[in-house]
């Protein structure tokens, strides 16, 4: 049975994974102290000054990433209810941390993978990981058969089973 000090390690714990996925999957621009991003357009003539923004991610990528981690902190929310629940048995809770365990896991699976796509191929990537099957958005106007072939097998690389890829060219 878990008493309440277990029951708040095991909160704690998930949620210090959570923060922890959250930190390594942060962009290190966020993480600079200096205001790089913004570029000041205004002439010694103009008084009113508009800076504009760079982007260096399409718009596509990150609304992709910001609906996987809201369906992702949706699924944690759900299994910490669980663990949470009085009235829930040993076997629920053994079981829900187990998917919070395989989910954190899985989460950084995606951000090693779009890592090394990035490292390998330079190419902006999303990577989303459902059981056996993997999905990969490339940032690319260009469709390059040769390319989500390498992109095909550099990912199978890391798994032992046969995995299911399939990669999209948006851009």
């Amino acid at each position: 049975m878990i008493n309440k000090k277990n029951l708040w390690f095991l909160t704690l714990f998930s949620l210090i994974l959570v923060l922890s996925v959250y930190y390594i999957t942060m962009p290190s621009e966020l993480l600079l102290t200096g205001n790089g991003n913004y570029v000041d357009t205004s002439s010694s003539e103009n008084t009113e000054t508009e800076p504009t923004v760079s982007i260096e991610e399409s718009e596509l990528i990150t609304a992709l990433r910001v609906s996987a981690d809201e369906e992702l902190m949706e699924e944690l929310d759900a299994l910490k209810e669980i663990l949470t629940d009085t009235k829930a048995s040993v076997d629920e809770k053994n079981t829900a941390f187990e998917k919070m365990k395989a989910l954190n896991i899985n989460k950084g699976e995606e951000t090693k993978l779009e890592q090394k796509l990035q490292d390998e191929f330079q190419l902006k990537t999303f990577v989303k990981i459902d059981g056996d099957q993997i999905k990969v958005v490339v940032d690319s106007n260009k469709h390059d058969t040769t390319i989500a072939n390498n992109i095909m097998r550099s990912i199978q690389s890391n798994f032992d089973k046969k995995m299911y890829i399939t990669v999209q060219f948006k851009g």
